[in-house]
């Protein structure tokens, strides 16, 4: 039987707002890590562990490999864990005895291996999953993302350590938790990567959009879940739409459309359906818009997001016609529909993950962000006002708060340059 490790001295440690009073009238001289070895030890803080949960099919690549047979895999190791619920089916405890990796019963010591000085290389947040309250008016599951990454910065900064972290997902359910999780990472100086699988997962076709391009138009397609999946559908739109003229300026304002209010947005020109329809036909569903209209459920949504910039972009959550994601824009030199399918592997090992953790390995072994940390913030937000919108009726939210600037990073999606085909 696995033990779970406890140094209940250590439990009371200091406050996060002491340990920042304390900064804020004696500034830490932080310890960097001196030259990474060959392979870096990792911390995996999460939520829950079962078959095909994230915490799964991100660690147990660490542990088994890219595909989870035994092969090759990054060049890092699972130092510890510490594990917020235990859930039916829980595979912490058979996966920790079998590689010999240390439970622990809370996030300081995951950090430290119940010394006194941390222990790991980097630490992966995965706060997806489990049973946790939801917010009444929204619906929103509320993870405990900001709980996780405040343990950690406080264990880092009570120890003058600086080592990257890794959020998955959205930051938080909400705007607040989200914006104080970067302010955080930048007055600390910490390597800070989050968000999800699709910006780095297979494309069809697999072509980039040129930093620079001038876009009129945007529109992302997604299924599932309005704010699980509505994730995922932002982040991948956000992924192209970042790449336009002048960089990424934020968000002016937010709506979002549901029900005979989608239709009625279609008539005000809220949003393109020859576009949306274009982008579906990419993902090869071909329809037509009296298609589209009788075979969408009454879960479908449209988030509408006015940008700074003055494009205007629709993220269309098409339940009940599509299970896959996509976006489609149009540009100043073309009125042509660009489309892009963004391809997952719906099974175990689910190897869009792989691709998700490349990106992590690289940012822990250079201390630098694959992808810059802004574009999930913006789409935390955005994704939090659409779910305000939705719970009050579709009401406009002005968004000042989302004025968030940031440049493109070129880290390459799965199959950019052939790199790495879709499994078979």
């Amino acid at each position: 039987m696995t033990k779970i490790r406890s140094r209940n001295s250590r439990r009371q440690f200091l406050s996060y707002g002491a340990l920042a009073a304390a900064s804020a009238s004696n500034p830490l001289q932080y310890v960097a890590a001196t030259s990474p070895p060959a392979t870096l030890k990792v911390a995996g803080v999460v939520s829950t562990y079962f078959r095909n949960s994230h915490a799964d099919v991100i660690i147990g690549k660490i542990l088994e490999g890219w595909r989870q047979t035994g092969g090759d895999g990054p060049a890092l190791e699972v130092a510890s864990l510490y594990v917020d619920q235990i859930s039916d089916g829980d595979l912490s405890r058979s996966m920790a005895e079998k590689y010999d990796v240390p439970i622990f019963d809370n996030i300081a010591d995951t950090l430290t291996l119940g010394t006194d000085k941390v222990q790991v290389d980097g630490v992966l947040c995965i706060g997806e999953h489990g049973n946790y309250e939801i917010v009444p008016e929204t619906g929103q599951v509320m993870y405990p993302r900001r709980r996780f990454f405040d343990e950690v910065t406080a264990t880092l900064e009570q120890h003058r350590t600086r080592v990257p972290i890794f959020n998955d997902k959205h930051l938080a359910y909400a705007w607040r938790d989200a914006a104080h999780m970067a302010r955080t990472a930048k007055r600390l100086k910490l390597p800070f990567l989050a968000g999800s699988s699709l910006p780095v997962a297979w494309r069809s076709p697999a072509t980039v959009l040129p930093i620079g391009t001038k876009l009129t138009q945007a529109c992302g397609i997604g299924y599932g879940g309005l704010e699980s999946y509505g994730f995922h559908a932002l982040e991948t739109m956000q992924s192209i739409v970042e790449r336009r003229r002048g960089g990424e300026s934020g968000v002016q304002q937010i709506r979002t459309l549901q029900g005979d209010r989608i239709w009625e947005g279609l008539e005000a020109g809220l949003w393109d359906s020859e576009l949306a329809l274009a982008t579906l036909k990419n993902m090869e569903i071909d329809l037509t818009l009296e298609q589209l209209k009788s075979q969408l459920t009454d879960g479908a949504a449209v988030y509408v997001i006015d940008y700074q910039d003055g494009l205007r972009a629709a993220c269309c959550m098409f339940n009940g016609v599509t299970s896959k994601f996509g976006c489609g824009v149009r540009t100043a030199k073309s009125p042509s529909p660009k489309a892009w399918w963004f391809k997952l592997e719906h099974k175990f090992p689910y190897g869009h993950f792989e691709h998700l953790l490349r990106a992590i390995e690289k940012t822990f072994v250079t201390r630098r962000p694959a992808y810059p940390v802004e574009r999930t913030l913006l789409t935390t937000g955005i994704l939090d006002r659409c779910m305000h919108s939705l719970a009050n009726d579709g009401a406009i939210y002005a968004t000042p708060e989302l004025r968030i600037r940031y440049k493109p990073s070129e880290w390459p999606f799965a199959n950019q340059d052939s790199r790495h085909a879709f499994p078979t």
